[in-house]
């Protein structure tokens, strides 16, 4: 075979003093790169919080990380919440979706831009987006209003539906950190400026990914009200 496989498992615990350290999700995910830059994220997601959440995502994107399809399903307490298909180009998105709440649902968006990035809610995506910022340009913020996200609740447990939603995203350096899953050269970023998602604005967040090209998520730190934490416990390829 040409194509690479990346495959890996995030843990997620609880950073509030009344639950330093425990755990309430996790996720394990397969990241395929084929020889024309194109790749793949497969991610199954679980969230023991209440309500809980099982979310299953297949995020496709060419070689300069601009969305190009995806799939995704959730349920909610163990029940199906909704289940849809997502196709993004240079001029449109479009979608084919159902949902517990509002049955069948058709869209298409015609885009003044292309979508720089479709946020599907695995916490390895969340690392794989800071691929789309200039480094070039050393430490700062950067403004995106051309994003999508496929619920704007913070734990993604609506839809799925595209939502239109512009965030930040901030460089604050490079660093050697250490995880479960071993020592590496990472980039930290920070997401900034998400007024829009709900229940309120996203908390501080902090995220450290891979310095090797492919954005691997290594460790992230949730803030506010939410306490959360989330690091690399396994990694393959």
């Amino acid at each position: 075979m040409k194509h690479r496989t990346i495959r890996g498992r995030i843990s997620y615990t609880s950073k509030k003093p009344e639950r330093m350290g425990e755990e309430r999700g996790r996720e394990s995910f397969i990241i395929t790169v084929h020889t024309d830059g194109k790749r793949t994220l497969r991610a199954h997601c679980e969230i023991d919080d209440p309500p809980s959440i099982l979310r299953d995502v297949t995020l496709s994107m060419d070689a300069d990380y601009y969305p190009l399809d995806c799939f995704t399903r959730l349920t909610l307490d163990d029940r199906f919440e909704g289940t849809g298909w997502m196709r993004l180009t240079e001029t449109q998105a479009e979608t084919e979706s159902f949902n517990v709440r509002d049955g069948r649902i058709s869209q298409r968006l015609d885009l003044e831009r292309r979508t720089r990035w479709l946020a599907t809610h695995p916490i390895a995506g969340d690392g794989m987006a800071f691929a789309i910022f200039d480094r070039s340009r050393g430490p700062g913020r950067i403004f995106y209003p051309d994003m999508m996200v496929t619920s704007p609740d913070h734990r993604g447990a609506t839809g799925p539906l595209l939502f239109k939603l512009g965030f930040g995203l901030e460089y604050v350096g490079d660093e050697e950190i250490t995880v479960p899953a071993g020592t590496f050269n990472a980039y930290h970023l920070r997401y900034v400026d998400t007024a829009g998602q709900l229940p309120e604005e996203h908390p501080r967040y902090d995220v450290w990914c891979t310095a090797d090209g492919d954005f691997i998520f290594l460790r992230g730190e949730v803030g506010g009200y939410m306490q959360t934490f989330y690091e690399l416990t396994e990694l393959e390829r």
